[in-house]
């Protein structure tokens, strides 16, 4: 089989490779494009390939382009991750609600609003080429906001477009592990949006372990999500937010603490692309090892924001990864009829009430030869359900705003998130992202 991974010069391109170096089965994946707009990341992130297949029989076969449709024609999948308007964006994603007294993240808040506006209309481009040149391949997509980029995409390409995250993945991982379980004899209860849901269960054996683990201190005090939220606000919920919630219910908290660090995520994250980026190029080997090193340094100060001076995060949370597995597990699952139980952004279909439909949530499905299909969930309420449909409909909003070039509906999209308190401010943002970002300028000027 074929896979073609656009943003394939991105840093987290070997671990989709780690994984299919994994994979032994007969109907495996044994061609792998990587396409990107910077030919040397590409160069750079191909070198880190061809070392992990040292040592493999007979590895994928990994090409570059900075071709779109020659990484697409004939692919069998699509895995999609890519950062428009790169680092730079992001750190202005970040700036310009910081100056603002808001919220300065990627996906969540205006942050998130302003990546999508840019962000949609390339998506529907790689969907309307992927309907052209590879009719029959199902797209995987990892580009944020994932949810709001997977139902852009669906638009074109229908439900053969599943979006897939690692927060889920991680969070329902930790919880059955400190409770001494492993994961893989689970079944697990969660529902939301991405980057926005909530884990209510996590059953082994005919016991959900939830309210268990909420009554443990001590346990709640070794978890990331006990560190995060504190033992007494879980307990309050009942249930385990993802995190990224943390930024919903600890605002102030986090604006406070992201605007007196030096640097913002995104800033960070500039600077240490940049020298590996460059460090790679300046050196003939090691490029693997090089990679390792600073995968582990990029996920040790993850959501550092959200953490007192001097606290670690897990090691098995430092090593990172989950979502190239479930990359795996889709394609295995529809390719080779070999089912399988994960947790995947796709249309909700009634699987979650309460949410329009053809709404792309996040919930656990079950996948097999024709796709992934939702598992009812059991219903939201109160705050959950309407934190829901109030950033759904902010997400349908920057759809809309960015496949008409609508001002007026950006404004709104800005002013009825949760994260943005005066429309005035909707429409400083606004302004301030132009300013700031050529692509978002571009969305309004055709």
């Amino acid at each position: 089989m074929r896979l073609a991974i656009l943003g394939g010069g991105g840093f987290r391109t070997p671990l989709v490779y780690g994984a299919l170096l994994t994979d032994r089965h007969e109907r495996r994946v044994t061609e792998v494009w990587l396409h990107d707009v910077d030919s040397s990341r590409l160069t750079a992130i191909a070198r880190v390939l061809v070392e992990m297949a040292q040592g493999h029989d007979d590895p994928p076969a990994v090409h570059h382009t900075t071709d779109l449709d020659q990484a697409l024609t004939g692919a069998d999948f699509v895995f999609s991750a890519i950062r428009v308007g790169g680092l730079e964006g992001r750190t202005a994603d970040e700036r310009v609600a910081l100056d603002l007294g808001l919220l300065g993240q990627e996906t969540t808040g205006p942050g998130g609003i302003s990546y999508g506006l840019r962000t949609v209309p390339v998506a529907l481009h790689v969907a309307g080429r992927v309907r052209e040149l590879a009719p029959d391949a199902w797209v995987i997509n990892f580009t944020n906001p994932a949810g709001m980029i997977t139902e852009a995409m669906q638009s074109v390409l229908g439900d053969r477009v599943v979006g897939i995250c690692d927060s889920p993945i991680g969070l329902a991982r930790r919880v059955a592990q400190s409770m001494g379980v492993d994961p893989a004899a689970t079944t697990v209860d969660y529902v939301g949006l991405n980057h926005l849901g909530w884990l209510r269960g996590v059953h082994h054996d005919g016991r959900n372990l939830v309210p268990a683990l909420l009554e443990d201190d001590a346990r709640l005090a070794a978890m990331e999500e006990g560190q995060l939220f504190g033992a007494e606000w879980l307990r309050t919920l009942g249930s385990v937010p993802n995190e990224y919630l943390y930024y919903y219910y600890f605002t102030r908290d986090a604006v406070a603490s992201i605007g007196a660090s030096p640097q913002t995520r995104g800033e960070y994250l500039v600077e240490q692309q940049r020298s590996f980026y460059a460090g790679l190029a300046a050196q003939e080997q090691g490029a693997l090892r090089e990679w390792d090193r600073v995968r582990m340094e990029r996920n040790a100060t993850y959501m550092r924001e959200a953490r007192s001076e001097g606290e670690e995060r897990d090691e098995h949370d430092v090593q990172g990864g989950g979502y190239e597995g479930v990359a795996l597990a889709i394609m295995a699952a529809i390719s080779r009829g070999e089912p399988a139980s994960l947790i995947l952004n796709v249309r909700s279909a009634g699987a979650v009430p309460g949410v329009p439909e053809d709404a792309v949530v996040e919930v656990p499905c079950l996948v097999d030869a024709s796709g992934p299909r939702p598992l009812p969930a059991s219903p939201l309420d109160g705050h959950a359900l309407g934190l829901v449909q109030q950033v759904k409909a902010v997400e349908r909003l920057v759809i809309e705003a960015a496949t008409t070039g609508s001002e007026r509906r950006a404004v709104q999209a800005f002013a009825l998130h949760p994260l943005v308190d005066s429309v005035t401010v909707a429409c400083e943002l606004l302004r301030g992202y132009r300013e700031r970002i050529p692509l978002v300028d571009d969305v309004f000027r055709h």
